[in-house]
């Protein structure tokens, strides 16, 4: 896709981190946007900001984990603009921890907003997308969902996290090829970020009160949470940045986007791993001392 002009994105998360860097690109680009989040005060904020600098744009509070919402976001879209060209199934959440200290409600939280969302929005957009590209020849659609680079790694204490990401690669590469048999006009995108200062670190602030556990987090959930903001705080690449990566793909129809390249060679010393039927690698191996750290802070 190279032409973005007039045309309508549809971003989830859109108030803060990767989707609201998605909306400042697509305004740059002349779109017509569709945001959502489950912010209501942020995304209002977010659609004034972009309104006053010419952008035509409409805001949908969305818990993206609820299917009728999902729905809700698409008949909006339709009723306000007619098409949909691109999707950001973007919304994410983090829990950490020792994976069996993960809460029932930590998984339904991290799975609902991580895992059913991406469901959600491919079951609900791309028949509308499909149906776009039937009518018209010229239509052109593509779907870009953010996983993470936890969606190609396992790092301890992530587990949740990680198995929710590993399920939009999954889910994201079946929509590849299920695409690629009906038709030419409608694509999709893997986004697999590394750390990047988001605000996903600090996502439990908007976590609803029925998923909230009734006690504290346990040792390694609170050194699993201290250890994400500091990685992400400390990080260099910015959201813009993927953004800017991210728009590049659409146009070039690339699947997988990753935004530190350095860490490629994990991917293939654990894939290698896997080939070869030795045992997982150490993620640590390369820092021992970070290993060290955590080991302390969780035998403590």
């Amino acid at each position: 896709m190279n032409h973005f002009e007039g045309r309508v994105a549809v971003i989830t998360g859109a108030a803060s981190g990767f989707g609201k860097a998605f909306a400042e690109r697509a305004a740059a680009l002349g779109m017509k946007l569709v945001l959502a989040d489950i912010q209501a005060d942020a995304l209002d904020a977010t659609v004034v900001e972009l309104r006053s600098g010419g952008a035509s744009v409409i805001g949908v509070r969305t818990d993206v984990s609820q299917a009728e919402q999902v729905q809700a976001l698409a008949d909006a879209a339709i009723a306000a603009f007619a098409a949909v060209h691109l999707v950001f199934n973007n919304a994410g959440v983090i829990a950490g921890g020792l994976v069996w200290e993960n809460s029932e409600r930590d998984w339904d939280w991290v799975l609902g907003v991580n895992v059913r969302s991406v469901i959600h929005g491919v079951r609900i957009f791309t028949p509308l997308m499909l149906a776009a590209a039937a009518r018209d020849p010229n239509y052109e659609g593509h779907i870009i969902n953010t996983a993470s680079m936890a969606g190609l790694l396992n790092a301890p204490t992530l587990g949740a996290y990680n198995l929710s990401k590993q399920a939009v690669v999954s889910l994201s590469e079946t929509l590849y090829h299920d695409l690629a048999l009906v038709s030419l006009q409608v694509h999709c995108s893997v986004l697999c970020p590394f750390f990047v200062p988001t605000g996903i670190s600090l996502s439990a602030r908007h976590r609803p009160d029925d998923l909230a556990n009734a006690d504290g987090p346990t040792r390694s959930q609170a050194v699993a949470q201290a250890q994400n903001q500091k990685a992400t705080g400390a990080a260099k690449v910015s959201a813009a940045q993927i953004a800017d990566l991210t728009f590049e793909a659409i146009r070039n129809r690339s699947f997988y986007i990753y935004s530190h390249p350095h860490a490629m060679s994990s991917v293939r010393e654990r894939f290698e791993a896997i080939v070869e039927q030795r045992n997982p690698p150490d993620p640590y191996a390369g820092k021992p001392e970070l290993r060290a750290q955590l080991v302390e802070a969780l035998r403590a």
